[in-house]
């Protein structure tokens, strides 16, 4: 399922991440999903801190490395969200993990 890479309620707008696994690598077919309670299908991206495209879709399938954030108006900017290019990877899941949690860890090359 979608995983917020940052905790719920922080801010009103989220980037979702699928596979929810972290960190995210572009070999893995990442998409990103702009989500809030701003205006649906007016999402703006910014890819390294810079606009990188105005009013797309909500969805973004991530083709490069680099960092990544989303706005809807009406809402603020998302928490960041980094996908790498590195050829080997450990990945833990997305999602917020407590200590004493039992976890997958996943070495990814």
């Amino acid at each position: 399922g979608w995983c917020p890479l940052s905790p719920t309620g922080a801010q009103t707008t989220q980037l979702l991440v699928e596979p929810p696994w972290t960190p995210a690598v572009v070999w893995d077919r990442v998409t990103l999903t702009c989500q809030g309670s701003g205006t649906a299908g007016a999402t703006t991206w910014y890819k390294d801190g810079r606009r990188w495209w105005q009013k797309g879709r909500d969805k973004l399938l991530v083709t490069k490395d680099g960092t990544y954030q989303c706005d809807r108006p009406g809402t603020r900017l998302s928490p960041p969200v980094r996908v790498l290019n590195d050829d080997l990877v450990l990945q833990v899941p997305a999602w917020a993990l407590l200590e004493g949690d039992t976890v997958t860890l996943r070495c990814r090359g």
